[in-house]
């Protein structure tokens, strides 16, 4: 099925659902790099670095699923793995709610993106 006055193949559901829960992992990392900033010495480096690493591979990702690259599944294999370990590293303050709400933004957009990992694109 291709978009009118394209060549290009519409998205399947289960591909906008997988942009939109990488956008949204995107976005909280975004805020919650902003919020351990305000914290300051408490926010540790490690949580610092997993909150970049996912934030830019998310935005990478949803880029690539939507322009429907030939590499979209290896990214969101990779881009899966990073989503896990910044959940970790979110969970490791498991009383800041901001933490807990980026840990839960990062197990969607893993779990979305692992099932498009095995999707043929």
């Amino acid at each position: 099925m291709t978009q009118p006055g394209t060549t290009m193949p519409a998205m399947t559901k289960e591909m906008q659902d997988c942009v939109e829960a990488c956008m949204t992992c995107h976005n909280v990392c975004e805020e919650t790099m902003s919020s351990c900033m305000q914290m300051g010495g408490q926010a540790q480096m490690q949580i610092m670095r997993a909150l970049m690493d996912c934030s830019e591979m998310t935005r990478m990702c949803a880029d690539m699923m939507m322009r429907r690259s030939p590499m979209s599944a290896d990214m969101c294999a990779m881009c899966a793995r990073a989503c896990d370990m910044c959940a970790e590293a979110c969970m490791s303050m498991p009383d800041d709610k901001q933490m807990m709400r980026c840990a839960e933004a990062c197990r969607r957009a893993a779990e979305m993106c692992r099932a498009m990992a095995g999707a043929r694109m």
